[in-house]
Parts: C-alpha cells; structure tokens; sequence
C-alpha cells in the first residue's frame, strides 16, 4: 500500500492517533512491536496558530517513529491550513524529524469536539469538509490523508458518496472508522459499508479500515472479506501493544503468536516508562503514564491492591521496583487471549 510515494508493504497495520493515549513514548512501543506507521494524537489548529506550546510539543516526534502522520483537527477553513502548513515544517517548528502524512481528523466523536463542527461534526457539513481538505491537500508539500466515519447518524451514511469528493480534493489516502458519529464507541462496526467504498470503481486511493479490529484473526478477516488496503488498531492497542506483533505473525503465517507472559509485559512497561520519564521528565512522566500501567496487566488475579499503587504512585524508582515485584509474584501466570481481557 502506498500513501503518494511511501510504501507500507502488503497488508501494513496502523496505529490510530488516540488523544491522551498516542504520545510519542506509546508510538515508540507500537513502532517496536510492529506498527508499520503510527499518528500523533491530534493537534487542534487554533492551538497551532495561537503558537500554544501544549499544541506544538505535539508534534514533536522521532526518526525512530517514522513513517508517521501528523492530525490536525478544526473547523475553521483559515485555521486548518496555516496548522496543515506548521506540521508540513514540524521538523523545523517542534523540533525533532516531522512527519511524511499530515492526516485530517474528520472522525472524532467526542462533544468537545464534534459539537462545535470539528472532528465527526464535520458529517453534517459535507461541503465544508470538502472545502477544507482541498484547501489542505493545495497548502502543503506532504500527502495529506482523511479519518472519518459513515455518517453523521443512521439516517445519514454519506460515506460512499462522500469519499469520491474527498478523493477528488487530492488526499493519499482514506481511513473510514465502520461507526457513525452518534454510535460514538458503541455497537458493532460497520465493515459493509468500507467495503462498498474499497469497491468503488471509482476509488483509486487506499483505503484504510478501522473499528473493532481486537485479535489477529479479525485483522485477517478484514483484508480478506472486505478488501480493505490497510487497516488502523485503535482502542485495542490500549495497555497492549503487542497486538501489532501478534497480528502481523498472523497474517504472515496464519497461527496465533503465544500470549505475552507477564515478564514480557513487565520488560515492555518498564520500556515505556523509561520512554514517559526520559521525554517529559519525572513529575509529568510518571502521571501521564499512570493510564497506561495498570492497562499492561488486566485480567491477573488479586492484582487490586497492585493495581492501585501503580496508578498513585509518584516515585520512579518505587514504580520500578513494583514492576520488577509483579514479574516476581505473577511471572508464571498463564495470560488469556481473550481479548475483552487484553484489549479495550
């Protein structure tokens, strides 16, 4: 699959731009466990252009996250190309090796968000969300790709049509979430409705499937059933990044990998602390990881007590040594592959 001229191989598998989750020490352990290209958490323009610094350290990243894509995310036309403009020149802005795709978050459903007209808001507004990715596509250098959903609600599923005039803006590449805004994360994703995209005669771009994507054998089965070019783990990577292992092992081989024993989940977590610690210091890199930590060991039995020291703790040495003290204590507990258990 190719976006403009970077190719992520047969059958690539992205990690999705999560706020609060997608930071760069995250990218790095996804990237580490198999990810073929990774995204920023989003970037809200206005943030950009008001040069707030939460905004811009977004975009700061990494040689060794690369490929990666820049979200932006905004609904004012103005505002959305002069941050398109920043991040196609994040290297030289935050500093770090900047992006190859600046990707626009049409998707999210948040209220925040979507309820001033962004992200998912955007569904109600077709023509304007078309407005802004040609004005996009037409004030950068980098191919510029689309997140989006089915539709507004159930009565308005506009994907189909909708993904002609987004192709027709100049984007790379379009990755369809199978929900509707109003679903938010609930129900099923919709693949049928991805499929009838992909299979548009008219859609010569890839196009990237997203949405309940939990265990290996559902990654197969959507290249295989709905002839998607990529597809894009979200929710799923949560407190499990080794999904990306997992399910390129595969798709490569048609077996299941063994499940992620404890002590490679305490080396990984250590891994990833020291990333937290190293990139954003002591005090903010202990608390951001905190959401990560506890999601590393679900499902071990009487691991409440552990669980909430984990999760309060402010000392990195002392977390650590909790680290080290669950390889110890849980470190012949045999992980289910149950993914309710693992995933999110």
């Amino acid at each position: 699959m190719k976006i403009g001229n970077l190719d992520l191989g047969e059958k690539p598998v992205l990690l999705a731009p999560m706020e609060d989750v997608t930071d760069a020490s995250f990218r790095a352990v996804c990237k580490e466990c198999g990810a073929d290209m990774v995204y920023t958490e989003f970037v809200p323009s206005d943030g950009l252009i008001r040069d707030a610094a939460r905004a811009i350290a977004k975009m700061r990243t990494s040689a060794e996250e690369a490929p990666i894509g820049i979200q932006i995310y905004g609904h004012i036309p103005e505002s959305m190309v002069e941050a398109a403009q920043m991040a196609d020149r994040a290297d030289e802005i935050a500093g770090g090796h900047g992006c190859e795709v600046i990707d626009i978050n049409f998707g999210c459903p948040v209220s925040k968000i979507a309820g001033r007209g962004a992200g998912s808001g955007m569904m109600r507004e077709p023509d304007k969300m078309v407005a802004i990715t040609k004005a996009v596509v037409d004030a950068v250098r980098k191919p510029v790709t689309v997140k989006t959903r089915l539709g507004w609600d159930e009565h308005s599923k506009i994907i189909v049509e909708l993904a002609e005039r987004l192709q027709d803006c100049g984007i790379a590449a379009l990755t369809i979430h199978g929900r509707t805004r109003q679903q938010m994360y609930k129900g099923s994703a919709d693949w049928s409705l991805i499929a009838a995209v992909r299979e548009n005669p008219r859609i010569r771009i890839p196009v990237i499937g997203n949405g309940d994507i939990t265990t290996p054998e559902r990654a197969a089965e959507c290249f295989s059933r709905y002839g998607v070019d990529g597809i894009m783990v979200g929710r799923a990577s949560f407190g499990n990044p080794w999904i990306f292992k997992e399910i390129k092992h595969f798709l490569r081989t048609g077996e299941r990998l063994a499940p992620a024993g404890v002590p490679e989940r305490v080396a990984l977590a250590k891994r990833h602390l020291g990333l937290s610690l190293a990139l954003k210091g002591e005090v903010r890199g202990v608390f951001e990881m905190r959401r990560h930590l506890s999601c590393y060991f679900k499902g071990l039995p009487d691991f409440k007590e552990t669980r909430i020291r984990l999760v309060t703790e402010r000392d990195p040495q002392e977390l650590y040594r909790l680290l080290d003290g669950i390889a110890a204590r849980w470190g012949e507990f045999m992980p289910a592959r149950d993914e309710n258990v693992y995933g999110v």
